[in-house]
C-alpha cells in the first residue's frame, strides 16, 4: 500500500462503521459516528469523500442518497496497514515490537496458539536491513 492510500485514525472509525453494517448511507454512519466522536455531519460527509477517492469505500447513487460500502474487506485493509508500518521498521526490532503489541492487546487462546506456530518455521536469527553495509549482525550493536 503506497502511503497516499494509508487512511488516517478518524478514516478508520468511519470504515468501521461500514464494515460493521455492511452498506450505509451517510445518514446512518453520520448517526453511528454522532454520538461516538461528537462529529459534524460535514465532518463526516468528508471523511466518505476522502475514503472514496483512496479507494476505500464503494458509492451507490439510490435516489437522493449515497449508500457506502467497503471496497475492501476489514481484514485486507488492517493487513495493508500493519504491512505498511513495519515495513518502515529495522527487521531486527519487529520481534520486539510485536512482543510490546502482544501484551497490550486483547487476544484468544487461538490467536495466541496461531503465533505460537510461527515459531517451529521462525529462522534463529534475523538479520538488519536498514543499511546496505550493516555490522549489527557481526558485532551485536544496535542498529
Amino acid at each position: 500500500m503506497n502511503e497516499d492510500c494509508r487512511i488516517s485514525d478518524a478514516e478508520w472509525q468511519v470504515m468501521r462503521v461500514v464494515w460493521t453494517l455492511g452498506q450505509a448511507n451517510s445518514s446512518e454512519i453520520i448517526e453511528q459516528l454522532a454520538t461516538k466522536c461528537a462529529w459534524s455531519p460535514s465532518t463526516v460527509k468528508t471523511l466518505l469523500r476522502r475514503l472514496e477517492k483512496k479507494d476505500f469505500l464503494l458509492v451507490d447513487r439510490q435516489g437522493h442518497r449515497f449508500v457506502y460500502r467497503a471496497a475492501k474487506d476489514e481484514s485486507e485493509a488492517m493487513q495493508e496497514s500493519l504491512t505498511a508500518e513495519f515495513a518502515a521498521m529495522c527487521d531486527m526490532h519487529k520481534g520486539e515490537m510485536l512482543l510490546r503489541l502482544l501484551d497490550d492487546l486483547p487476544l484468544s487462546r487461538s490467536d495466541l496458539e496461531a503465533i505460537a506456530k510461527k515459531a517451529k518455521t521462525a529462522p534463529e536469527k534475523v538479520g538488519c536491513n536498514c543499511l546496505s553495509t550493516c555490522e549489527h549482525m557481526e558485532g551485536e550493536r544496535e542498529c
